[in-house]
């Protein structure tokens, strides 16, 4: 599970564009969005299940879609 902040990782719903050093900062931000895509095809290709969330959305909204795919894993894996 990984959890991404709004502002660093070009939250669609949230991401506001800098006021000063734009450049700068819509680099980074584009960065970190490539390394996220990178890290999660990287971490999918070696079989984990990769869950990405934003810091807005609900803890409990979370921790149930979290319950949901551990539960529907397992399901698959039981004979």
């Amino acid at each position: 599970m990984l959890i991404d902040g709004c502002y660093w990782h070009g939250c669609p719903e949230h991401f506001t564009v800098p006021a000063t050093n734009f450049d700068y900062w819509s680099a980074k931000i584009g960065r970190n969005r490539a390394r996220d895509a990178e890290t999660t095809a990287l971490l999918e290709e070696r079989g984990w299940c990769v869950l990405r969330f934003w810091e807005h959305e609900e803890p409990v909204s979370v921790a149930q879609r979290i319950a949901e795919t551990v539960r529907a894993r397992r399901a698959t894996l039981t004979p």
